[in-house]
């Protein structure tokens, strides 16, 4: 099948702002100057790449996406990644072209994924993975503000150390930071027990402390201390061509990275519109969000967790929200950049703080879930918690898939199983499900069914289901394969293919029911249907059991065959 372009969604999918877009998109817009500027200087780069990174990104995001109210932009795991993509590259991260290369190169990874609909892969990740992937991003949340709501930087080789000594130096916390925060969630708590101020808490509480602040002169940092605000729209920005060679290998990592942590939005924030998002289409969005944003200062985005739940705590309804969010701030860079500059970190810090604490807290029902689910899976979330506040997230990510494989193959061979089944009507219409006979006996005639995935994991499991073929003089056995897959695995094949050869050995033959026209042909070009005789390989028919009780026919009229005739 032929990939489909990415199209601009119809009218009836962008639908229609509503007011509390608007206010959230203002909200969203704000806190995308001091959290894009804390998370650019994080990664080394020139902050006001990381305002740019809320503009023409989030616009474009906002409009292909199919997680409605998913906001692309910037994240402090693409900034880090980025960082250490640019610098094994041995490039400048202060160079435009460098960084516009980049974020082009990742935005067409993330393009030709989308395209190429493997946003499917996606979906071999577990539940059980991408919850505790998802807790692990929401941990790293937290801990990345902590600097900003308290102004103590905590130490630690990883997220969960990190926690535990901000915690022992509370000491060591400053004063006027703390209180600046704390006032912040109080406001952000207040604000929302009044049933019509709950959509625009954050907002409120932003902007009430941010004045609180300016007004009493309370020495925090600001904005304007990471970097200054120019009052100009994002400039054009022309990639480095020299840079593609040695950029491209990263760009991979980058969109890696940022597609992981847009892939946990879907589940844990559903479109309000009911519509079923899709992994794939969000590819686009952030693969065309990038390659946009590369050419207009930014650097590389992606599906942001902490912003998107900015987003919807300010009352997202929408995608215009997103859309509303990059106008806005092009809006605010443009007039009002010395006003923003002022924006109290702490007020920032204490609420992304609160966002993260919500995201946990949505994430408890899965949670709990999963352990109830099996030590397996309970052990699988732990080891990519762990993995992802631990290690670098690209690194993170390879374990999880690793795990999710594992959950899958284990779990497709639990399920694999061989059924006897006998007749429940004279007319051989309906059949009754009874255990799998230790043994064949002469001259009868056995109906199995064969249920599973035909993974290669399965074969040993049903090498100990077969019914012992010692005694299976005259005997037929038929073997219903209507559930495979259309693709087998070979080990399964050689499984089939030994146990005729057994069955044969011992007098017996093995008739093969209901196999699906790919299956057909990969017995027919391994040679298993010539060695079981084509007259033994019956195809699926539009009656379920059509072809298993045309089956059964042959089977009696060849077992009929093998009976000495008196003499």
């Amino acid at each position: 099948m032929k990939p489909r372009s990415p199209r601009l969604p119809p009218r009836s999918r962008l639908g229609k702002p509503r007011p509390s877009d608007v206010s959230a998109g203002l909200v969203t817009g704000l806190f995308s100057i001091p959290e894009g500027m804390a998370y650019a200087a994080i990664g080394g780069f020139n902050p006001v790449t990381g305002i740019y990174a809320g503009v023409v990104p989030t616009i474009l995001g906002s409009v292909f996406a199919r997680s409605v109210l998913m906001v692309t932009t910037l994240t402090s795991a693409i900034a880090l990644t980025s960082q250490s993509v640019i610098k094994e590259a041995g490039l400048d991260a202060g160079d435009v072209g460098n960084v516009a290369a980049l974020a082009v190169l990742t935005g067409a990874v993330m393009l030709l994924l989308g395209v190429l609909r493997l946003g499917v892969v996606m979906s071999f990740v577990s539940n059980a993975v991408m919850t505790g992937f998802s807790t692990g991003i929401a941990l790293q949340i937290i801990t990345g503000s902590l600097k900003d709501a308290t102004g103590y930087q905590p130490d630690g080789h990883n997220k969960l150390t990190q926690l535990a000594d901000w915690a022992v130096h509370i000491g060591d916390w400053q004063l006027a930071a703390t209180l600046t925060a704390l006032t912040a969630v109080a406001v952000w708590a207040l604000a929302r027990l009044v049933g019509r101020l709950k959509p625009v808490a954050i907002l409120i509480a932003l902007l009430v402390v941010s004045v609180g602040v300016g007004v009493l002169g309370t020495d925090v940092e600001l904005a304007r201390d990471i970097g200054n605000i120019p009052a100009e729209l994002p400039p054009f920005t022309t990639p480095d061509l020299s840079a593609v060679g040695s950029l491209l290998p990263g760009a991979f990592a980058v969109a890696l990275v940022g597609l992981a942590q847009a892939a946990s939005i879907g589940p844990s924030v559903p479109n309000p519109d009911g519509s079923r998002p899709s992994v794939s289409g969000d590819f686009v969005a952030q693969g065309l969000g990038n390659i946009g944003g590369g050419l207009f200062g930014a650097l590389p985005t992606g599906g942001s967790m902490s912003r998107t739940g900015v987003a919807v705590s300010a009352g997202a309804r929408t995608r215009w929200t997103g859309i509303f969010a990059g106008l806005w701030l092009a809006l605010l860079v443009l007039t009002l950049g010395s006003l923003a500059e002022r924006i109290p970190m702490p007020v920032i810090g204490g609420l992304i703080i609160v966002i993260g604490c919500e995201l946990i807290v949505g994430r408890l029902p899965d949670i709990r879930f999963v352990l109830r689910t099996s030590p397996l899976a309970a052990t699988a979330m732990t080891v990519t918690f762990l993995a992802t506040t631990q290690l670098p997230l690209q690194q993170a990510i390879v374990i999880g898939a690793v795990l999710s494989l594992l959950l899958y193959c284990v779990q497709a061979a639990r399920q694999s199983d061989l059924h006897a089944l006998v007749p429940d009507s004279p007319d051989n219409s309906r059949w009754r499900v009874v255990p799998v006979p230790d043994r064949i006996e002469p001259g009868t005639l056995t109906v199995l069914h064969y249920g599973g995935t035909s993974l290669f994991a399965e074969a040993p499991r049903l090498d100990e289901q077969w019914p012992d073929t010692k005694d299976a003089q005259g005997s037929a056995v038929i073997l219903g394969l209507r559930a495979v897959p259309d693709v087998p695995s070979s080990a399964v094949l050689k499984l089939l293919q030994r146990y005729a050869r057994d069955l044969r050995a011992h007098g017996g033959r093995l008739y093969l029911a209901g196999v699906e026209p790919h299956l057909m042909d990969v017995l027919h070009r391994t040679g298993l249907a010539t060695e079981l005789g084509t007259d033994a390989v019956l195809p699926a028919t539009p009656d379920v059991f059509g072809a298993q009780r045309e089956a059964v026919a042959r089977a009696r009229r060849w077992m009929a065959d093998q009976t000495p005739t008196p003499s």
